[in-house]
Parts: C-alpha cells; structure tokens; sequence
C-alpha cells in the first residue's frame, strides 16, 4: 500500500504531541466492572457509532471498487488516519483499552488497512455495549489545548470523535470523484432512512 505521512490532514489537535507520549491521558485505571447498553441519556451516541461504521463500510466498497482510488496515496492515508484517530477516545473512554500509534506504512496492503479499520469498529462497539452513565459522565483533560486549557466529558469526547470522521468522509468522497469513482451518499439522514443497516464490508 502507498502510503505519505508529508500528506496534511487536518489533524486530530495534539497529534503530533501524542507520538511517543501515551502517558499524556490516564488509560491505567481499572475499568468500571458495571455493566450496561446505552439506552438512556445517550442514545445518539450509539447511533453516530453505529452510522458510523456502515458509512466506513460504504465508502471502502466504492474505494475498492474503483482501482485509481485503490492506489491513491491521499484517500488511503485519511483511511488509515480515520480509523487511527478513532483508538484515541476509545482508549480515553475505555480505560483497559490499549492504544499505540500507527502509520500507513505499518500496513502492507489496503486488505490488511481495511482489517484494521474493521477491528476498530468491533473494539467500539463493544465498548459502547458495557460503558456506564457515570463513565460517559466524567470529565477528562485535553492535554493539547493549553490556553484556556480544555476539560470535556467522555461522552463529549467520543461525540468529537464521530464527528472527525464525518469530516475525513466528505474529503475521500470529493476525492473519489475527482478520480472517476463515484461516492457513496452517506449522511446520518440516509442510514436513517435506510433503516439504521449494519456495515456491509465485501
């Protein structure tokens, strides 16, 4: 897989700052043994996370589709930063989560990046099926922003997450044109209207 990470994106804040610096968020505390589905006070969560993934699986199957895009440097380097940035607030909101930092590089092919991006989405929603309101409730410091400083619920940060990747979609999918692929319509309304589907991956 052709991978440039020269290619700006716009970052997740602190990017940069967190290479080498796992130790900048708490991820050592145990993680609560309570047990619950979010169907009470969040349940878009459960909905942006569940859009997300068929909208994840939506855009890889036209990517694949289309060979130009399959060898593009510029889509599959924001493929692999949507799934990257997507481990940070899950290791934030799950504390016995692990979390590392990858590269495009790292992955030898666009199979095994699309491997990638599926695991993640299974860790999330497994998480998502055991977190409690009182985690979803607490707040957490954002080590990048210095001034103010920044403190946001776990529930605020996994939403920020959700919507990060809505921003890296719509840049694929004008790429995707651009290269004469044709993109798929993937805004909350459509899986909405579709029926909330599941990800279709192959």
């Amino acid at each position: 897989m052709r991978g440039d990470d020269r290619i700006r994106l716009h970052p997740c804040p602190g990017e940069e700052q967190l290479i080498g610096h796992p130790v900048l968020l708490d991820f050592s505390r145990e993680a609560s043994k309570t047990s619950q589905i979010i169907t009470g006070h969040e349940p878009l969560l459960c909905d942006f996370y569940q859009h997300q993934a068929w909208a994840d699986a939506e855009h890889w199957r036209a990517i694949e589709a289309h060979a130009p895009a399959c060898e593009d440097t510029a889509l599959t380097t924001r493929l692999h930063h949507i799934t990257w940035s997507r481990s940070l607030p899950l290791a934030v909101g799950d504390r016995a989560a692990g979390f590392s930092l990858t590269k495009p590089e790292d992955f030898e092919s666009l199979a095994d990046l699309k491997s990638y991006a599926q695991e993640s989405h299974v860790e999330f929603d497994r998480f998502l099926r055991s977190v409690t309101d009182a985690r979803l409730d607490e707040r957490i410091g954002m080590p990048w922003f210095k001034d103010p400083p920044l403190s946001i619920t776990v529930t605020e940060a996994l939403t920020q997450c959700a919507m990060h990747s809505h921003f890296h979609r719509g840049q694929n999918a004008t790429r995707l044109r651009e290269l004469g692929g044709e993109p798929p319509p993937t805004d909350l309304i459509m899986w909405y209207w579709k029926g909330r589907p599941a990800p279709v991956w192959t």
